[in-house]
């Protein structure tokens, strides 16, 4: 009788641990890629949201193992607990793991997927080789928050903070030469008249490009909020925030989460290299947010949400609890789905 066979008989769940001894119920690392690889290899996931993507394919693994698939995913530490493993879909080679070190006696399945979002290959790694790529063995952290209730399709949730009433009282200023120059009295544009410029991209329609494809996405709407603002051309530099020139940090938002990265939008320490005339905070940046929705292949912006920095977070709710966010990033060889590499 086969290890799935026994599975399904002996009606266990995920998350009933299984000793590593017991050779009717527990896979090896070899006999878990060569299953995995064998049922997976060729299945699709094009089109699915990211979430949905994550339980169809823990669905398809516990069909696959012999396991009954349970109604809702339980946020256990790994996963897939009885028999000690995580999964992790890759289409780059860089793997990131969220809120955790890598545990050395944990099994990681990372699934490569091609661009058409089709399962290419399987590898399982230990903790204790996994552990020997991260060349940096730290966390990187960032600040979330929760968007909340949208009450209008456009809101200016407040005025600019003292500190730029008083560089920019010019209400005739407007935008000229490159987004991303250092932000000066005569070209910086009051907050609400970047409000009044930018709500008229209500409505409008992009290339949705791919579920995992948020950069591209969002160089997109960047694009499009340089048209709007009168700037000749497009730029975007990488750095904070996103159009110096402006003072102006664009969210996209196609789901309730708000990446914030290391700094909180309400700090008073001062925005490094953005101006020489005048002293610019980080609580003194302007934060263009656009909600959006998918059709068909198309993002629709549905409603815009303009606020600074200062005042980021009476109008969105900080993630409590576990405050920061943290990641482990680790860049994976070139070839390490080719042919799986096993550190020295």
């Amino acid at each position: 009788m086969s290890k799935k066979e026994n599975i399904l008989k002996s009606k266990v769940s995920i998350y009933d641990k299984i000793d590593c001894n017991n050779n009717d119920l527990w896979y090896s690392d070899l006999e878990l890629e060569e299953l995995l690889n064998e049922n997976l290899i060729g299945f699709s996931l094009n089109g699915l949201a990211l979430r949905t993507r994550s339980k169809v394919i823990k669905s398809k693994i516990c069909d696959v193992l012999g396991y009954p698939i349970p109604k809702s995913f339980l946020k256990t530490q790994p996963r897939f607990y009885g028999q000690n493993f995580d999964i992790y879909v890759q289409k780059s080679n860089n793997l990131q793991i969220w809120n955790e070190d890598i545990d050395i006696n944990r099994r990681y399945v990372l699934i490569k997927i091609t661009e058409n979002d089709i399962i290419a290959k399987v590898v399982v790694i230990s903790g204790s080789d996994l552990q020997k790529l991260d060349t940096t063995g730290t966390l990187t952290q960032k600040f979330q928050a929760s968007i909340g209730e949208c009450k209008s399709i456009s809101e200016l949730f407040c005025n600019d903070t003292d500190n730029i009433k008083k560089v920019c009282p010019n209400s005739n200023a407007c935008c000229s030469g490159n987004p991303c120059s250092i932000p000066t009295p005569e070209n910086l544009l009051s907050i609400n008249a970047i409000f009044e410029n930018l709500k008229n991209l209500i409505g409008k329609e992009f290339e949705y490009i791919g579920e995992d494809q948020e950069r591209n996405r969002g160089a997109a709407l960047h694009k499009m909020i340089c048209q709007s603002l009168g700037y000749e051309k497009y730029q975007d530099d990488g750095q904070f925030p996103d159009i110096p020139n402006q003072l102006i940090e664009i969210k996209l938002q196609t789901s309730p989460t708000i990446d914030l990265g290391l700094i909180l939008p309400t700090s008073e320490s001062l925005v490094k290299n953005i101006s020489k005339n005048f002293e610019i905070r980080h609580c003194d940046i302007r934060y263009v947010i656009f909600v959006a929705q998918k059709q068909g292949n198309k993002l629709k912006l549905t409603n815009l949400i303009i606020t600074t920095g200062q005042e980021f977070f009476n109008r969105f709710t900080q993630f409590q609890g576990k405050v920061v966010n943290k990641k482990i990033q680790i860049p994976l060889p070139t070839d390490f789905f080719e042919t799986k590499c096993t550190p020295n």
